[in-house]
């Protein structure tokens, strides 16, 4: 007798690689919460995966590893084809630049649904204007069936840059699990950092991987001009920069001065990213471009006030009076990073509580797991005439 789970229809997700990621980590959060009794589901990573792979729950999801060169790997389009060959699934979701031209295997191979998502913005066109990227795009759209987005600005550019019909794009948001995500019991936490930050203390920081689209040297020359405003008061201002990329090397040395070092906490990948939140009493986000970032909706579900440079999707989540947002992406000292907060922080806090207080509520309006969950299984239902 068949085992009815194979009659259950496939949903083969393709990324570039399985490894810590904002983009990879709503991928399995979103394959963790599909429901196992409707479909099954597997990821195909065009390079390779690592132990982030660990973070799916069960073993009934198949991780596929193509092993693809750097540069022009003809041999990977013939293993990816052979890979849609022998999973034969109902949908392939690709997701951003680096994986839209599977749908030239995949249509190969048979596939009959082709979805494709578009999370943000290319390290080396963080505008979107590469005319050659833009070609590809063009040549890709009329093979998928459905383009998702996640923010009005990148549904926007899709309809008017690359030329997709609107009846062609639907823009569903991010989840963020607000049950992990939620404000400390009492105030701000305690970091995960022994003898770091004192009650006394106002802490600010940010997350995310430390790469040119993300700024962190902005972020860090901020940091410095407040200190540099503040004089004596500086040294009750703590920075909280988490994540790991090609610029951490660079931002440990630009704030390797004796005193910034014991006011700096850079610990790189953590897994422990809630936590860390509620140990904060602001967030920054100083991106040079942005789809939806994670980090906002789980810093926004953690309660806490949100200064987010004005690009991309940032304005979408963060809202002036409510849950703060800066005006323009190169003044961030005068729009972000007052020195008002230190020089009254008990009522700095509370103005700073009142305002995470907002930022929760959006983010229970916006970015709930299961809002997200349900628009993307409605929509894989529609595209494979399933009930």
């Amino acid at each position: 007798m068949m085992n009815r789970s194979a009659e259950l229809p496939l949903i083969a997700h393709v990324i570039v690689s399985l490894d810590v990621g904002g983009l990879e980590n709503g991928l399995i959060n979103l394959v963790n919460r599909v429901p196992r009794d409707r479909y099954r589901q597997a990821i195909i990573c065009l390079k390779d995966y690592t132990t982030f792979r660990s973070r799916l729950h069960g073993d009934d999801v198949s991780v596929l590893a193509l092993h693809k060169r750097e540069g022009k790997d003809v041999g990977s389009y013939v293993r990816l084809w052979r890979a849609f060959r022998a999973l034969r699934p109902a949908i392939v979701h690709t997701r951003n630049l680096g994986t839209i031209d599977a749908a030239f295997p995949a249509k190969l191979a048979g596939v009959r649904r082709l979805v494709h998502g578009e999370h943000g913005w290319e390290i080396n066109d963080v505008a979107g204007t590469n005319t050659k990227y833009l070609r590809l795009r063009r040549l890709c759209m009329h093979l998928i069936d459905k383009q998702i987005t996640v923010s009005r600005d990148l549904a926007e550019w899709l309809r008017t840059k690359v030329g997709v019909p609107a009846a062609g794009i639907e823009q569903i948001y991010n989840g963020v699990d607000t049950t992990k995500f939620c404000p400390a019991s009492m105030g701000r936490a305690q970091l995960p950092v022994a003898g770091f930050a004192g009650r006394d203390e106002f802490v600010v920081g940010t997350v995310g991987r430390m790469a040119a689209i993300k700024d962190p040297l902005l972020m860090a020359r901020a940091f410095r001009a407040v200190r540099e405003t503040l004089g004596t008061a500086a040294r009750r201002l703590r920075l909280v920069m988490v994540g790991d990329g090609p610029l951490r090397e660079d931002v440990k040395r630009f704030l390797a001065d004796e005193e910034a070092a014991k006011l700096t906490w850079l610990p790189g990948r953590r897994d422990d990213i809630d936590a860390v939140l509620r140990g904060l009493d602001l967030f920054v986000l100083p991106s040079r471009n942005e789809g939806i970032s994670n980090t906002i909706l789980e810093a926004m579900a953690t309660g806490l006030p949100v200064v987010a440079t004005d690009v991309g999707g940032n304005s979408e989540l963060v809202v002036a009076g409510k849950n703060r947002r800066a005006r323009g992406r190169r003044r961030p000292c005068r729009d972000g990073c007052s020195n008002r907060p230190l020089r009254g922080r008990s009522a700095a806090r509370a103005r700073a509580r009142g305002r995470g207080t907002k930022a929760r509520a959006r983010s229970l309006q916006h970015g709930r797991h299961a809002r997200a969950l349900s628009r993307s299984v409605r929509r894989a239902n529609e595209l494979g005439g399933w009930r």
